[in-house]
């Protein structure tokens, strides 16, 4: 059928439309065999300039640390405490994301993350130990504050990790696990009522306040600059360039498909603000 209607075109047009449509088949296929992924993984395990962003995250934290310390009085009401996000804050899973490449996967994928978590394969991220063993040095309490979903396992999972990496303060009275909800401000303030807490490290805003859990690109950046003072001061932000939040503001999702329309959506995000030559 496609054969005869393609048979009565005039020439003209019938190579127009062989043209179209090889460039489209063409622009789909280049598509398919790119990966989201690839520049951000490859980032992550090449740059020293990423490692390099946690040691100047640790450090900072360390002289807010040191601050508080030195400024506190013998009569401080609250005992100090720092709170802290754990994936790509405290360890990092580079090697999940680099098989989610091998398998043609361009976005976070809970059964792979799931069953990756299971094989407590993650490591500290650059200055995290030092940084939290000089904590528990002087005194100062670190809460592990995350959200995670490995089923009834997931507690135990990560008792592991945060043990088997030597961390200290790794008990019940300061893990706490969300498997339900990303909010973690309940569990924040419950902490504040009873500490001080000099500082809170995370790798997503929303490890910070609730009030960045918006869908909106604008929003998000707008929030951003209120709060532009808090940062280095009260929140110590370190690098993900392979999920979190961010996505959520782009696609809707934090979890979107791995799709052709989705890898459009992304690179469409990606030229907004693409220098137009003239």
């Amino acid at each position: 059928m496609i054969l005869k209607s393609l048979s009565r075109m005039e020439p003209r047009r019938l190579i127009i439309f062989l043209i179209l449509f090889l460039f489209v088949g063409c622009k789909s296929s280049e598509m398919q065999s790119s990966n989201n992924l690839t520049y951000a993984v490859a980032w992550k395990n090449t740059a020293a300039e990423y490692r390099a962003l946690y040691y100047q995250g640790f450090n900072l934290a360390r002289s807010k640390v040191e601050e508080a310390i030195e400024s506190s009085d013998n009569e401080r009401l609250k005992p100090l405490a720092i709170i802290a996000d754990v994936d790509d804050t405290l360890v990092l899973s580079d090697p999940y994301w680099g098989n989610l490449i091998k398998n043609n996967i361009e976005f976070f994928d809970d059964s792979v993350w799931d069953e990756w978590i299971s094989f407590n394969l993650v490591s500290a991220s650059p200055g995290a130990k030092d940084f939290l063993k000089y904590c528990a040095s002087r005194g100062v309490e670190v809460f592990y504050v995350t959200n995670r979903d490995q089923g009834d396992d997931t507690r135990q999972y990560l008792l592991d990790s945060l043990e088997s990496l030597d961390f200290p303060y790794v008990d019940d009275q300061h893990l706490f696990v969300l498997r339900d909800t990303s909010n973690k401000e309940l569990i924040q303030e419950e902490i504040r009522n009873d500490f001080d807490v000099i500082v809170m490290l995370g790798d997503n805003l929303n490890d910070f306040s609730r009030k960045y859990y918006v869908s909106s690109i604008d929003e998000r950046n707008s929030l951003t600059e209120q709060d532009s003072e808090k940062y280095g001061v009260e929140f110590i932000l370190f690098p993900n360039p392979t999920d979190g939040h961010w996505i959520r503001a782009i696609f809707g999702e934090s979890e979107p498909a791995s799709s052709i329309s989705n890898k459009i959506k992304f690179q469409e995000a990606a030229t907004a603000s693409a220098w137009k030559k003239k």
